[in-house]
């Protein structure tokens, strides 16, 4: 078995006054040579949009792009002629595809909006773009995980063009589960929402992340009330 550990505060960080976010790879301005990428994994940024400010329209192209609400609101509007709102407990994918347009904006007048969004390249290039989005309730990944988007599954997930588990889980204090890798060869990212969490030998807290490769299982034992983000991607 394979891991790294990322401390939450050595991500980087941007502050524009409306958006305040934080990178775990490599992003915009910041550049870390030893934060590119996790397998297929290419970005995972934590963002805090102010009330009535957002992302203008900008282009996308071959990237699946996976949005997790954690609070407040996000409207979206893109040019396959989608238009919606995304709220706490809501994930939105986006398969970019030949190319694609969107917008996101939060429409509160005085909340701020805070969500993780992931790029994942895709397994295959130049298909056909798409859109989807879904609630995910909080009874549904107590102490167990919760599937949000994958590829190899077709369940209750959000479909994603790669053969990668996305997953979220709730963990109570002392609770002790396994993890087990679904694709032989993938890795797993898993970054700390909320709480503290061993990840294998690994302490991790609050946006600390640990990511293990090279194994067929992954133990997990909550030190505290813990909300986690595993994401498993191929390593190629």
């Amino acid at each position: 078995m394979k891991s790294i550990f990322h401390p939450a505060n050595e991500r980087g960080h941007a502050d524009h006054g409306w958006l305040n976010a934080r990178h775990s790879f490599s992003f915009s301005s910041w550049y870390d040579p030893s934060k590119v990428h996790f397998g297929v994994l290419r970005v995972l940024n934590d963002d805090i949009v102010a009330a009535g400010t957002g992302f203008g329209m900008h282009p996308h192209k071959d990237m699946e792009i996976i949005t997790i609400l954690l609070e407040g609101e996000l409207q979206h509007r893109d040019d396959m002629g989608n238009g919606s709102i995304i709220r706490k407990g809501d994930v939105q994918v986006m398969s970019a595809g030949t190319g694609v347009y969107h917008a996101e904006f939060n429409p509160s007048e005085s909340a701020a909006t805070n969500l993780f969004q992931l790029w994942i390249f895709p397994k295959e290039n130049n298909i056909t773009p798409r859109y989807d989005q879904k609630s995910f309730p909080l009874n549904g990944r107590k102490n167990r995980f919760q599937t949000i988007a994958s590829g190899i599954h077709r369940d209750e997930e959000l479909y994603i063009h790669q053969d990668a588990v996305l997953s979220r889980c709730s963990m109570d204090t002392g609770t002790s589960l396994i993890y087990p890798i679904a694709v032989s060869g993938n890795g797993v990212y898993i970054i700390v929402i909320s709480g503290a969490v061993s990840v294998g030998d690994q302490s991790a807290h609050n946006r600390d992340a640990v990511g293990i490769w090279d194994c067929d299982h992954v133990e997990l034992k909550a030190t505290e009330d813990t909300e986690l983000l595993i994401i498993e991607v191929p390593m190629r």
